[in-house]
């Protein structure tokens, strides 16, 4: 019989560790089960090799640089983590071990930053860690609402289910930001592809036109004079310019998106930024009702996951990505604490529309909140659809105008001059 060293969880769902005597890890899992514990990792004990024995030194430098897999910057992309949430949910439902399972995706990365993670968190796990544990340990990868899904999935003995509900709330997430980062590539490529042309009308076309008017020396438009000196701006050429306005134009957009960022890092910028955004008068809506679909997408599959109320809440909060909705719910949070309901806060705070209220009440009252939420969801799913089909419908109309305007500008700034040449040749 070969001895086994396993990971357990008990029937109050804390942690047991021990070793067991088997044939093999079936039966060792068998046995485990039979003294009524719900085993997560079952491994062979490994025979510990005297200090200065031959080829120890060797197994060492290997474990280490195994360990170490390598230097990688960034966080995991959200597709990858969704892959890997929805194998290794098919691996935990086929009954393979928790460790086996994880070292198959381990070995089935490409070298970079998710193999990395996948090595960390299997020698976690070979270490005696559960798995929400051996995870938190690498927040690059696993955020707190993944992190604390799992750590539900193994108390409540289902960490397949939950594996496969947090997968299926991923896939949802990404199509969702897909579906909006779609809707702004037109408009984005259509503004580049505007300013290029611009600037290079100013810098090229109008100083031409400009010589040609200098030398018949008419009289020329206010229209044209204020073409002519936007040209020298965007060229530099102005009396006293240091710097040529084409590098604001260039520069500008990058430069105010760093400066966004940087400033909502800040409390009181993050709040004012997303206080405006909220309200604001045509992107308003359509990120009012992104926020509502993502939180309560969230609270329903933490509920349904078996989270405590209110640390959904708290986890809810932390990831809804706005501060008014933060503030929001964290009101709710205080007020569940206090006995109160669930509704009640959030109704006050006039976040949410009055149906989205409605239908927490009802799901309060008949216990079907984790329900009630998902519905929700999968409801404001379909009009953010809607809203962004709406919007990229609008813009199209108000790009053209736009275009349209300025071109049109810059052609009857100069034919206006050209007409009064026509009229003095002729007079």
């Amino acid at each position: 019989m070969a001895t086994y060293t396993y990971q357990a969880l008990n029937a109050s769902g804390k942690t047991q560790k021990g070793t067991v005597e088997a044939n093999s890890s079936e039966e060792a899992i068998q046995r485990i089960k039979a003294q009524g514990y719900f085993p997560t990792s079952v491994q062979p004990q490994k025979e510990k090799k005297a200090k200065g024995a031959p080829g120890a030194d060797a197994t060492a430098k290997k474990r280490k640089k195994k360990k170490g897999g390598g230097f990688s910057i960034g966080k995991v992309k959200a597709k990858h983590l969704t892959l890997f949430t929805r194998q290794l949910s098919t691996l935990q439902d086929a009954g393979l071990p928790l460790l086996r399972s994880l070292q198959i995706l381990e070995s089935q990365q490409k070298p970079g930053l998710m193999k990395n993670v996948l090595l960390g968190v299997c020698e976690e796990v070979e270490g005696g860690s559960s798995l929400s544990e051996a995870m938190g340990k690498f927040p690059k990868a696993f955020n707190h609402l993944y992190v604390k899904m799992v750590n539900a999935g193994e108390i409540g003995g289902v960490l397949d289910v939950i594996l496969q509900r947090l997968s299926e709330f991923m896939e949802k997430s990404q199509k969702l930001k897909r579906k909006i980062k779609g809707a702004m590539v037109y408009p984005i490529v259509v503004l580049v592809v505007a300013v290029t042309i611009l600037t290079a009308i100013m810098l090229l076309i109008i100083p031409k036109f400009e010589e040609i008017f200098l030398d018949f020396e008419i009289e020329l438009p206010g229209l044209t004079q204020g073409l002519i000196s936007t040209s020298r701006w965007v060229a530099g050429s102005n009396a006293g310019q240091e710097i040529p306005g084409w590098i604001f134009m260039v520069f500008g957009a990058p430069v105010i998106w760093i400066s966004l960022k940087i400033i909502r890092k800040t409390p009181p910028g993050r709040a004012a930024f997303d206080y405006l955004l909220l309200w604001s008068p045509i992107v308003g809506k359509l990120v009012r009702k992104t926020i509502i679909a993502r939180f309560t997408r969230t609270m329903g599959t933490l509920i349904s996951a078996g989270v405590p109320i209110l640390e959904a809440v708290t986890i809810t909060a932390q990831t809804s990505g706005n501060y008014v909705f933060e503030k929001a719910l964290m009101n709710v949070h205080d007020s569940i604490r206090e006995g109160e309901t669930f509704a009640v806060p959030l109704r006050e705070s006039k976040t949410c529309d009055p149906i989205v209220v409605n239908m927490i009440d009802v799901g309060e009252e008949t216990g079907e909140m984790d329900a009630m939420l998902l519905k929700i969801a999968d409801n404001y799913d379909e009009e953010v659809d809607v809203a962004v089909a709406s919007l990229v419908s609008l813009l199209e109309p108000i790009m053209v105008v736009l275009l349209g305007g300025m071109v049109g500008t810059i052609v009857v700034a100069m034919f206006l001059p050209m007409i009064k040449m026509l009229e003095s040749l002729s007079g």
